[in-house]
């Protein structure tokens, strides 16, 4: 089996680029809509859609490793790391680690790659982690880096990168490809051509002990940041965990060659998709504010606590619905009080009613 880094032609990749310009057209496009609607929220709330944006990614990015983090923790971290009002809670380290390489990715998006970048963030994920040897360097140890998977006496080898001792070298030429190849620079590629090829090719060199899928995507968002110019504050992470069997399908199928149109068209549609679910989800960040402004003092401790546990499941909403059931068990309330309570947020507007008798559901009325 040969990996695409044993080519006589690696690191150069090679790419159908007329089947990318439509694409490329639809980044831009819908990346003026994304800074477009964050222009008009206020510094508060520009602030607090960052977090929640932030935050999510973080989640997702950690999720997608099998790590699950608590999102109040990580977002209490970020608004730290922001300067912003937040409590005195305990923050596990991987919560705090991943909130300060995010907070880092979103600060210094515009700065050149350097080695020292990385192994900045890799400290910062790694803090807790105990089970590795090198934390903030490239890996060292002399036994091959491979992705597998099945049993331990039969495992299935899904990619095997460069030993150790080439990675110093492989990065060297990787950090130059990723500066050379920026908006400003002679070579300057398209941004979704860019951001897949650097993810890609940072993946195949897999330069850490672990961290290297959050790294290559913080990768992907820093590409993605200088080519429009700011924070792309995109869903990346969020779209990718969704869809992560086809997404480590296609990464395993395009380490194996250098011919990566294929790779390029997904990764680029995978970022098009992530543009989608951050514009819906700054809409609803708007309808949530606007929801918030219209029933300021008119809601009891019920009522809030309940409203704003429906508001934290996002875009995807309560699941199945909210019932008289789910109202009791979040408010800890008697039957009696839980049904006069939805009864008046359906009165003044608050929400709407569907169905009859045991089949009630309430939703937000936005």
């Amino acid at each position: 089996m040969q990996w695409n880094w044993q080519s006589a032609d690696w690191p150069n990749f090679r790419y159908e680029a007329a089947s990318l310009v439509p694409l490329e057209q639809k980044f831009l496009q819908s990346a003026g809509e994304v800074i477009g609607a964050v222009r008009h929220f206020n510094e508060d709330d520009s602030s607090q859609l960052r977090i929640e944006l932030l935050s999510d990614e973080a989640i997702k990015t950690s999720e997608i490793e099998g790590e699950f983090l608590d999102r109040v923790s990580v977002q209490s971290s970020l608004r730290r790391q922001f300067g912003l009002n937040s409590d005195d809670r305990q923050v596990r380290p991987q919560e705090r680690g991943i909130a300060e390489m995010m907070a880092d990715v979103y600060r210094s998006w515009h700065g050149p790659l350097h080695h020292e970048t990385l192994f900045h963030w890799h400290s910062m994920l790694m803090a807790a982690n105990r089970y590795i040897d090198t934390v903030g360097a490239y890996r060292k140890h002399e036994d091959a880096m491979q992705i597998v998977s099945g049993r331990l006496d039969k495992p299935t080898i899904h990619f095997e990168a460069p030993p150790s001792r080439q990675v110093t070298v492989e990065m060297e030429t990787f950090i130059a490809w990723f500066n050379q190849s920026g908006p400003t620079s002679k070579t300057p590629l398209q941004a979704l051509t860019r951001a897949a090829i650097g993810h890609l090719y940072f993946e195949s060199i897999h330069p850490f002990e672990d961290g290297n899928g959050r790294i290559g995507r913080a990768l992907a968002e820093k590409s993605l940041a200088q080519n429009i110019g700011q924070p792309s504050l995109i869903s990346l992470a969020f779209t990718i965990e969704k869809n992560r069997k086809d997404y480590y399908s296609e990464l395993e199928r395009h380490q194996r060659t250098l011919d990566i149109t294929d790779w390029v068209i997904f990764f680029s549609e995978t970022i098009l998709d992530a543009q989608r679910a951050t514009l819906e989800r700054v809409d609803f960040f708007i309808q949530k504010t606007k929801f918030y402004d219209r029933f300021r003092g008119k809601l009891n401790e019920r009522q809030e606590k309940v409203i704003a546990r429906i508001f934290k499941e996002g875009t995807a909403g309560f699941k199945g619905g909210l019932s008289a059931e789910n109202y009791i068990s979040i408010t800890n309330t008697s039957r009696a009080t839980a049904t006069r309570d939805l009864q008046h947020l359906v009165e003044i507007g608050a929400l709407t009613r569907t169905g009859e008798r045991r089949h009630t559901r309430y939703s937000l009325l936005l």
